[in-house]
């Protein structure tokens, strides 16, 4: 009796919030009046967003000016859906709704750590990837014989995690995390977006490299088929927001687990070369907590340097810091020297994880 009247009290509680929010959301410009819990319980569908009077506006024209100085008169379309994605078959990019809204972003960084495609440089950089997709989508290039020669068979399994190799000279350098070595459709699209890019002088960076192959046969391609009609000309936008009636807590909920991480304690050996638990350090700073206050700091250089989602870096740190916590741990060194030490342990860790063949396809 008395867990049924518990749940009974969460399920009120759930109605009041998603009626709070449904109150508040009535389009963009009401988003700034929500607090974290009405936004979170508000539905995609009811976020109203639009491109026009956004960067996003901007940075679509970009695109769509870069295609043109190409000589391609295709043009993608574009809506706003829950994630970065170009649907198969479909010559279209979706967007991630966060964009769309600077109140969004702020949860989306709050939630992940991160907000991919905030800059304008990512953000374009992203654009060039998925027209890359659209294109193929639209001119049905991956059924070509010559495409598969070159970048293999893009029915061939797409992997929930893959093992790239950082020194491979056979795929192009764009997006981070290597992502050319994801899958052959993404190879694809990674390539074409270097050579999309203005100035990107990719027949000297590359030219040393087996990849520059595959750039020599994306500007041909292109040269071919700039003047042809799209074969597919298909308008349509799969998860477009309005047809979404997941709350962004539930969107939340299951990224986190996406990007989570189910980590062995394994640092033991690491962490005691980094600090100490011997009797004279006693009342030395403890270094849970020494890692806890520079744990921004060092998601942000880590990620920098090996492309990893900053939220699945924070589950490496996590692990580290209740570790530290456990063993009780304290910093004997000097702050300097246990900030590097401990920016490079990070790494460490983020990359062995990453070269166990666990690193994630994303977009």
């Amino acid at each position: 009796m008395a867990l049924r009247s518990v749940t009974s009290s969460r399920k009120s509680k759930a109605k009041r919030r998603y009626r709070a929010a449904r109150r508040y959301a009535f389009g963009p410009q009401h988003l700034d009046e929500l607090s974290d819990d009405q936004l979170l319980d508000t539905r995609f569908c009811q976020l109203g967003l639009h491109f026009e009077g956004t960067p996003l506006e901007q940075r679509i024209a970009r695109l769509y000016e870069e295609l043109e100085y190409r000589g391609i008169h295709f043009r993608p379309h574009c809506w706003f859906a829950e994630e970065w994605f170009s649907p198969d078959g479909v010559p279209g990019i979706a967007i991630p709704f966060y964009l769309g809204h600077p109140r969004l972003m702020r949860m989306e960084r709050k939630q992940m750590l991160d907000v991919e495609g905030s800059t304008e440089d990512e953000c374009m950089r992203i654009l060039r990837h998925e027209a890359g997709h659209a294109i193929d989508n639209a001119y049905r290039l991956r059924r070509r014989r010559d495409w598969r020669e070159i970048f293999g068979r893009a029915s061939q399994p797409y992997p929930t995690f893959y093992s790239p190799k950082p020194y491979s000279r056979s795929f192009v350098l764009h997006l981070d995390s290597w992502y050319a070595q994801s899958h052959p459709v993404e190879d694809f699209a990674e390539t074409f977006a270097v050579w999309l890019k203005p100035k990107s002088r990719w027949r000297s960076q590359y030219q040393d490299w087996p990849v520059i192959k595959k750039l020599d046969y994306v500007h041909q391609l292109m040269e071919e088929i700039r003047h042809q009609k799209p074969k597919i000309s298909s308008r349509e936008r799969p998860g477009s927001l309005p047809t979404v009636r997941m709350t962004l807590r539930e969107h939340y909920y299951k990224r986190r687990a996406h990007y989570g991480l189910d980590l062995p304690n394994f640092f033991d050996h690491d962490l005691r070369r980094l600090f100490s638990d011997a009797p004279e350090h006693a009342r030395r700073p403890t270094a849970a907590g020494f890692l806890r206050r520079l744990g921004p700091k060092l998601r942000r250089e880590v990620s920098f340097w090996t492309g990893e989602y900053q939220y699945t870096i924070n589950q490496v740190l996590d692990g580290m810091i209740e570790r530290c916590r456990e063993l009780n741990l304290r910093v004997h060194r000097p702050q300097r020297e246990s900030e590097r030490n401990a920016l490079i342990l990070l790494t460490i860790q983020t990359m062995n994880y990453l070269h166990a063949g666990n690193h994630r396809v994303a977009l």
